[in-house]
């Protein structure tokens, strides 16, 4: 469990989004093929709090036969100025609700459209690199047991990621005594 406790906090920025960015996503079996819903990337310095909350919605329409599917959630992040560009890898990334575990819920087709919201507060370790901004990302993934019905290894079916949600990002600073 990680405590967050700072004695007095000024919201320093606001930076949000509603430009969902899949419009998918595969059902397999696998709880790692994650895919990004929502990105938001931000001004941060070292012990700022990250106030992140996102929701999104998805359509289970797998048709002709439909099965529940298990829809989860997280809140990503990276440096996007460690000058990696295209070459970051999976390393580079770090969960921000590591502690708080996925968010999730299965989706029915009788349910139809699932809303998964997401929230968290995160502090800026005191190593971060002055001037690098930091990239929030909002990923799911979905999987079920009944994926490859056909037997033949593909994931096929896919839940719609509908073209609505919402990434925001509260920066706080603390207050400086002078």
């Amino acid at each position: 469990m990680t405590t967050i406790s700072l004695p007095a906090i000024r919201l320093a920025g606001f930076h949000s989004t509603n430009e969902v960015a899949a419009t998918s996503l595969p059902v397999d079996l696998p709880t790692n093929t994650w895919r990004t819903i929502l990105r938001v990337v931000a001004p941060v310095a070292a012990g700022d709090l990250l106030d992140v909350s996102a929701w999104f919605k998805v359509t289970n329409d797998i048709r002709p036969v439909a099965y529940p599917v298990g829809v989860g959630a997280h809140l990503w992040a990276y440096d996007v100025d460690d000058g990696k560009g295209a070459a970051r890898t999976a390393d580079d990334w770090w969960r921000l609700d590591e502690d708080a575990g996925s968010v999730g819920m299965n989706v029915h087709r009788d349910l139809h459209h699932l809303v998964l919201p997401v929230e968290v507060a995160y502090q800026v370790p005191d190593n971060w690199p002055t001037g690098h901004r930091m990239t929030v990302v909002l990923r799911a993934d979905a999987h079920s047991t009944a994926w490859d019905r056909d037997g033949d290894g593909l994931a096929e079916d896919r839940l719609t990621v509908d073209p609505y949600g919402r990434l925001t990002v509260r920066r706080y600073r603390p207050n400086q005594e002078v």
